[in-house]
């Protein structure tokens, strides 16, 4: 039997096997291709390129090929899109890159990521961690804050491109004159990085990591000191109080509740009917409305009951206090309007602050009860792992005291009185 004049076709490197080299006849032409694709299947052109069929409208190209003992697929696009001889042409470039040691789904995918961009990857960020936070203003500016110091300048740049220079091109400009601002900016760069890291955006360490910058700035510690939220002085309280109870509005109420209970004005705003216990004059915040992610009980003075007792309850509508639309609760931009309404150049927040500088100031009750009362973690996680109680019996005789003092009579003069002189 004679033997054929073309050489039997032999195996190279990067090829699996049954795949045969560039010398081996066609397999595919245009013609079969109309054919073929009228049947779902695999069909082999050469050297790995295959043509799947999915269904008579759906047919894709792909490579087949081996990388460390294990068998890979790349997509080389649809056959409705690349023509035959074009896939063979992307099929070789592919090649070509398995000759020098690159993978090419690897490489695809590198260059899949280098075109996602810092908002675009900061967006992502935000869809997957915001309804985890239990701060409304926190959701808000995590992405405000990035508009306005961040986008401008590296908004559009891939997010596997950042480096220590661009983090620092944003943070120089602010990182003195707004310290504050310029931390939480730097903060959530490295968040957003992280993420990017994660998800295989980009590879490498985090440009944005204190560690690496604390080298390259100076410590904020000793450029600025942090602001606190304005707080109201224990001493002008009763006076406020006062004031306060004469305005006639639901966000007057909210904020009038938020102070006899010294918990946030989150916690406030958001608070439902089901959560009142009347009988045990107490107020139990579920663990998704709490900062600490950890469901709080709050003893509800005298006065907090009275205040609830003459709110209005609109029908269907859950929440404590209602808003301006049915259905809804009153909104923290509500509160704040009632504080500027009085003129307080204060915050919401800050009355925390007041209490707790009542309670350590003028009453005997322990630190970790004060602490406890605002949903403070106190001591290290061992020592909570130990001591579980919410020291709920003190927590309501100091809460009630407070009321007393936010109900008590305002100071109405300044004069100061000899004491010998008023005894006589």
């Amino acid at each position: 039997m004679a033997q054929s004049s073309r050489a039997e076709p032999v195996a190279r490197p990067g090829v699996p096997p049954g795949v045969v080299g560039e010398e081996e006849k066609v397999m595919l032409t245009v013609k079969r291709i109309e054919k073929l694709r009228r049947t779902p299947g695999r069909y082999l052109d050469r050297n790995g390129l295959v043509l799947e069929v999915f269904s008579p409208k759906s047919a894709s190209w792909f490579l087949r090929y081996q990388r460390a003992g294990r068998e890979r697929w790349l997509g080389l696009g649809p056959l409705h899109t690349y023509t035959l001889a074009e896939a063979r042409v992307r099929a070789r470039k592919a090649r070509g890159l398995l000759a020098d040691g690159v993978d090419p789904i690897e490489e695809k995918r590198r260059a899949e990521t280098r075109s996602i961009t810092f908002e675009a990857t900061a967006q992502a960020y935000y869809l997957a961690h915001h309804r985890g936070w239990t701060n409304d203003q926190h959701r808000k500016s995590f992405l405000n804050s990035l508009r306005d110091h961040v986008f401008p300048r590296l908004g559009q740049r891939p997010i596997g491109d950042i480096d220590e220079a661009d983090v620092l091109s944003v943070l120089k400009p602010i990182w003195h004159e707004k310290t504050v601002t310029a931390q939480r900016v730097r903060n959530r760069m490295e968040r957003v990085i992280d993420f990017a890291i994660a998800a295989k955006y980009r590879g490498g360490s985090n440009p944005a990591k204190w560690a690496v910058l604390q080298h390259l700035l100076p410590q904020p510690e000793k450029i600025a000191q942090a602001k606190h939220h304005a707080a109201l002085p224990y001493g002008e309280l009763p006076t406020f109080m006062s004031r306060l109870r004469d305005m006639n509005s639901v966000a007057a109420r909210a904020l009038e509740f938020a102070i006899l209970t010294a918990t946030r004005r989150s916690e406030v705003y958001a608070a439902r009917w089901s959560e009142i216990d009347w009988a045990a004059a107490t107020w139990t915040i579920p663990a998704s409305r709490m900062k600490a992610r950890q469901q709080h009980r709050v003893p509800l003075s005298p006065q907090a009951i009275a205040l609830l007792r003459t709110l209005y309850a609109e029908n269907g509508n859950p929440h404590v206090f209602v808003g301006a639309r049915q259905g809804d609760c009153v909104g923290e931009s509500a509160m704040m309007r009632a504080l500027r309404e009085l003129d307080a150049h204060i915050t919401t927040h800050g009355f925390r602050s007041t209490f707790s500088d009542w309670a350590h100031e003028t009453t005997s009750y322990s630190n970790h009860t004060i602490e406890q009362s605002l949903a403070h973690a106190v001591g290290s996680p061992v020592e909570r792992a130990y001591r579980r109680g919410d020291l709920f019996d003190k927590r309501r005789k100091l809460m009630e005291a407070w009321a007393r003092y936010c109900a008590s009579t305002p100071v109405t003069t300044s004069e100061v009185v000899d004491l010998r002189s008023a005894r006589a």
